[in-house]
């Protein structure tokens, strides 16, 4: 927003009003909620049942406001914690700017409100395992990352269901695509937080947090980084393989996802701080543009045949 529209804004409405609403915002992180959007419009979209553009959005945003709901209630549990990092000790909760009973109502509604959603508009077998998404993020997941560095692990499949619940939220069975997009999206989450915890390994240990690069033998989360990385150049072949991406797709996502086994490979040599932000921004290129690869591909197929007829 820009600062005369912010000006205009507080002028309108009080400074602590506009505050407030940032506070409730930043709960449901925005950016995490966008991806999620994306990452399940794009299961809707490739399901099968060729929905409109109208309708993969509005179960993409449904299953993203079940996202939402469980940000809150992870930031309920994990408001000690919070205060020990710096990343994170100004959010709302350890600040006190927003009140536990607030938040818990707030959260409340939010995954109410996503869970009748995707049950009234959509397969009620979406909105089911949207409740077990939650369920295993907030009550298994999030206790975890104080207990184990398995926590990484347990937390990937949740962390990979938007496009598999945009896909059965549209035809109740999740489409060969779908799968492929989950199993995309489970392996890349590992040299992604790989990278985030080496960038935030003090904050994690002075939090208690057991994320392997604060926790772990030096050495070990770059090898996990190369593994998983080369398990998610693999796993985005297989829609090419298979027959159900073109040329466009099998080429994006062989120079894609080498180059991501390239940037793990490039952490792994020597783990620092330069290294993993390298890792963490090719992270945040690589699997936006593989889902929009994957989406494109059969318009380009399309435009082809049309082409040579």
């Amino acid at each position: 927003m820009k600062p005369g529209v912010v000006a205009t804004t507080e002028a309108l409405v009080g400074p602590s009003v506009l505050a407030r609403v940032r506070d409730w915002s930043s709960m449901t992180r925005p950016r995490i909620g966008g991806f999620v959007f994306f990452a399940a419009l794009t299961g809707a979209l490739v399901s099968g049942a060729e929905p409109s553009l109208a309708r993969a959005a509005e179960a993409g945003a449904w299953i993203a406001l079940s996202a939402a709901g469980a940000s809150v209630f992870n930031q309920i549990l994990e408001k000690q914690s919070d205060a020990f990092m710096r990343r994170t000790a100004e959010r709302p909760l350890p600040t006190g700017r927003i009140g536990v009973r607030e938040a818990l109502l707030f959260g409340t509604v939010l995954e109410a409100a996503a869970i009748a959603g995707l049950a009234l508009r959509f397969e009620l077998l979406a909105a089911l395992l949207a409740l077990a998404t939650f369920a295993s993020y907030v009550l298994v997941y999030t206790p975890l990352k104080r207990l184990s560095g398995l926590n990484t692990v347990v937390g990937a499949l949740p962390g990979a269901m938007p496009p598999l619940l945009g896909a059965l939220a549209l035809t109740g069975t999740p489409s060969p695509l779908a799968w492929s997009l989950f199993a995309i999206l489970f392996a890349w989450q590992f040299p992604h937080f790989m990278a985030i915890g080496w960038l935030y390994r003090d904050d994690y240990r002075s939090a208690g947090i057991r994320m392997l690069p604060a926790f772990g033998v030096r050495g070990v989360a770059g090898l996990q980084a190369i593994g998983y990385s080369l398990v998610c150049l693999l796993v985005s072949l297989v829609p090419a393989m298979q027959g159900r991406a073109g040329v466009l797709y099998a080429v994006a996502a062989a120079v894609l996802g080498l180059a991501y086994v390239a940037s793990s490979i490039h952490f792994a040599r020597r783990e620092d701080d330069a290294r993993a932000r390298v890792l963490l921004r090719c992270s945040l290129v690589y699997l936006p543009l593989v889902y929009a690869c994957l989406l494109l591909d059969p318009l380009v197929r399309s435009s082809s045949v049309l082409a040579a007829s």
